[in-house]
């Protein structure tokens, strides 16, 4: 604090001030920039990397669910059925926990028009359309396991392996093709997000390397002035010093004719 102790703004100067009010205001605007960009760099993996690998990964879920149904079909008692598609529900619950998990974050709509909420809403409809298919196969094959004689068993079970393949089947090819629409919205989000992140680099890079290169300049210019009133002051003072010793000269010689002339 001794290096400012003792000096007023008038003493510091007006343009020295100016310049060092610009070079805060540059580095707090590149400080701003640089800071949205690591934010969307963030973003695009935590909503997106990781979200796309459970996107990814719901796919396979659903042909393992389907996979369960039809070894549920060749079920040769009911307690191999019972074991089999005992763990329908935890496997169907992963599937919604990673959509409801995708569906907090901030979804949004490519440049292209491509918007994220609508995709992943149809594909939560291709997947309500698939469980409600695949339920009513299993109530199919827990009816045969009930039914009072044969003929309705072998009735109920063939029902099921048709609705299985006619009905469930086709279903779960929509869900397929939601989820790679979903997929491709997720990717075209991204890259609005990586391009705009570089632009922002660009321009930010840009404005720091001309900002501050008009910065020198000023301070050079600002040095330039200051150095040349300097030297005016010291030129001033030097005159005015020689005026007052040719003042401090001439007054003895004055002092002298006159006592001469006594």
């Amino acid at each position: 604090m001794k290096l400012f102790k003792g000096l007023s703004l008038r003493e510091i100067g007006f343009p020295q001030i100016t310049l060092s009010l610009l070079i805060i205001g540059l580095g707090w605007l590149g400080g701003q920039e640089l800071s949205q960009v690591d934010q969307d760099l963030r973003v695009m993996y935590t909503e997106y990397t990781l979200g796309a690998t459970d996107l990814a990964h719901i796919m396979a879920d659903v042909m393992r669910y389907r996979t369960t149904i039809v070894r549920a079909l060749e079920a040769d008692s009911k307690k191999e059925f019972d074991r089999i598609t005992a763990g329908l529900p935890e496997l169907r619950a992963q599937i919604q926990h990673a959509i409801d998990r995708y569906a907090a974050a901030s979804l949004r709509v490519s440049r292209s028009g491509r918007s994220e909420p609508e995709d992943l809403e149809a594909l939560r409809l291709s997947l309500d359309d698939y469980f409600h298919s695949a339920g009513k196969t299993t109530d199919l094959l827990l009816l045969e396991w009930t039914a009072p004689t044969p003929a309705q068993a072998t009735k109920l079970r063939r029902e099921a392996e048709v609705h299985a393949a006619e009905n469930a089947g086709p279903k779960v090819v929509q869900v397929s093709i939601a989820l790679d629409r979903l997929l491709e919205t997720v990717a075209d989000v991204a890259k609005d997000m990586r391009d705009q992140g570089t632009r922002t680099i660009r321009i930010t890079s840009s404005l720091l390397f001309f900002g501050s290169t008009f910065l020198a300049f000023l301070n050079l210019l600002v040095a330039m002035r200051s150095a040349a009133a300097r030297k005016r002051q010291a030129a001033s003072s030097s005159s005015h010093s020689s005026r007052n010793a040719e003042a401090g000269l001439a007054f003895p010689r004055a002092d002298t004719k006159l006592a001469g002339s006594e």
